[in-house]
């Protein structure tokens, strides 16, 4: 016993080890990767506060690939955990912010806000904070608007196929609400609208980071509490109420984390599609446990990872390559592994 634990440890600090170094090594390439070349030293050179002879480059350097570095780490790890969140929730392995249609609510909530403001943006492309404020409670209400719904079905429908199928079926809905919003809303309103739904790390500035960061880190810090509830419900909800885990109450507030996180990436970065998906799986195999107190950092850390892998796939050519471009080039193959492979991962067991 001693020993399979002191082995599970040192496997989880490699693999810790391994997430860190991958997301500094990705964080220097996003700062030093872009469509406009920036020498390494004068880099160096911005970054440390030693100022750089040309002012474009300390502008593109400061105002816009670290604020976008610090949107992807935020991003990516909000996202992976509120997928793992849902998974462990509904009991799911193919739950996710995407799947279960809570991204695509955030998104109705937002194109409503949106085209009732005439079609601007607010503080996502836009300069006044009122709009952006209004965006964020849009996606909020539309997020919590179905996982609410997902609530209500999860108490009637046991089956978590079924209850999958149903939040894919309110994606659709959603969908289908905002194409019909699309079709009466003004040119600029659409206009706006698809350039938000393609995804972006690069839409939220210094003057908004502090919003966006302060909701997304104490949304994750309320996730990293939750691991005593989250390790019961693994093992069934009786075995988790004879635990003493008032099941009711933690599902109230692991959905109420995993909305918040959700609403807030889709209003300042758009719906970000695969990353809530794929992530807590990749962080299970590296893993190999489902234990929560170490899955949930290894997932936040592989989340930041692979949105800062994303945004450095976009910036590298001439012209930025929209994120949901990008995205399901890295989760389909992994969820097609997943699911053939399904009966050989020890987790899904």
């Amino acid at each position: 016993m001693q020993v399979n634990e002191s082995h599970s440890a040192t496997r989880t600090i490699t693999v810790m080890a391994v997430l860190t170094t991958a997301l500094i090594a990705l964080a220097v390439a996003c700062l030093l990767v872009g469509s406009v070349d920036i020498p390494a030293g004068e880099v160096w050179s911005i970054v440390t506060g030693a100022g750089s002879s040309n002012d474009a480059w300390e502008i593109i350097v400061l105002d816009t690939r670290i604020p976008m570095i610090v949107t992807a780490l935020l991003a990516g790890a909000a996202l992976a955990v509120s997928g793992l969140l849902l998974q462990t929730t509904f009991n799911n392995p193919l739950a996710g912010p995407s799947i279960l249609g809570v991204s695509t609510g955030a998104g109705l909530g937002v194109a409503i806000v949106m085209l009732a403001m005439g079609g601007t943006v607010g503080g996502i492309f836009g300069q006044t904070a009122g709009s952006y404020v209004a965006i964020m409670l849009g996606a909020l209400l539309g997020a919590g608007a179905v996982l609410l719904i997902l609530i209500v079905f999860s108490s009637i429908v046991k089956n978590s196929t079924v209850l999958l199928i149903i939040g894919i079926l309110v994606s659709y809905l959603a969908s289908s609400i905002i194409s019909l919003l699309n079709s009466i809303a003004t040119e600029e309103g659409i206009s706006n609208y698809v350039a938000w739904g393609f995804g972006t790390f690069s839409g939220v500035s210094m003057t908004q980071m502090p919003v966006y960061a302060t909701l997304l880190v104490l949304s994750l810090a309320a996730s990293s509490l939750m691991v005593k509830p989250l390790n019961a419900m693994l093992m069934g909800t009786r075995y988790a109420t004879n635990m003493g885990v008032n099941v009711q109450r933690s599902r109230g507030v692991l959905l109420l984390i995993t909305g918040v996180l959700t609403a807030v990436v889709t209003a300042f970065c758009g719906p970000i599609g695969f990353l809530g998906l794929v992530v807590p799986h990749v962080a299970r195999l590296m893993l190999g446990t489902s234990n929560h107190s170490r899955l949930i950092p290894a997932t936040m850390l592989a989340g930041a990872a692979t949105a800062l892998l994303c945004t450095l796939l976009s910036v590298m050519g001439k012209h930025v390559i929209p994120i949901n471009a990008i995205t399901p080039v890295i989760g389909v193959p992994i969820i097609i592994y997943l699911i053939v492979n399904r009966r050989k991962i020890q987790y899904f067991n």
